[in-house]
This record gives C-alpha cells, structure tokens and sequence, in this order.
C-alpha cells in the first residue's frame, strides 16, 4: 500500500467526512479511496451517450461527409453558405 501525505481544501475536508459517515467507513483514507474507485471508472471508461452512438452509427452508414476534388470546389461550397 502507498502513503501520501497530502494538503486538501477545508470543502474537501467536510466532503470526506460526510463520505466516511454515509459509507460507515472508518478512516479519511477508506473514504478517498471509495471517491477515487468509484470516480476513476467513470474517467477511464466513460460511457457514451446514445445521441453520440446514433450519430456514430449515422456516420458509419453515410459517411463522414462531403468530399472535394480540389481546393476551388472547397472554397465555392463554402462561399454559397
């Protein structure tokens, strides 16, 4: 197991006590790693929204979108907007 000794903000300090007492946990140590499990699943796998996966899928079967043969033809579609 690795220590740390660390600083952490008054407003951190309480949300780790009401972590502690809401788990029943019995050390500030328990209750950041129960904040970080929890938390870092969602940072390290996030799921993806179903308009995201309907737009991927959309995407997947269109397209990705419009292609250009040259720079001119670029410049006039872009001009008609």
């Amino acid at each position: 197991m690795v220590q740390a000794m660390i600083e952490i903000p008054n407003e951190a300090n309480q949300i780790l006590n009401i972590v502690k007492a809401r788990y029943n946990l019995k050390t500030k140590s328990e209750a950041i790693t129960k904040i970080v499990i929890e938390w870092g699943a969602n940072i390290i796998e996030p799921e993806l929204r179903p308009e995201y996966l309907e737009k991927l899928k959309k995407i997947e079967v269109e397209g990705y979108g419009e292609t250009f043969n040259s720079i001119e033809h670029l410049r006039k579609k872009i001009e008609k907007r």
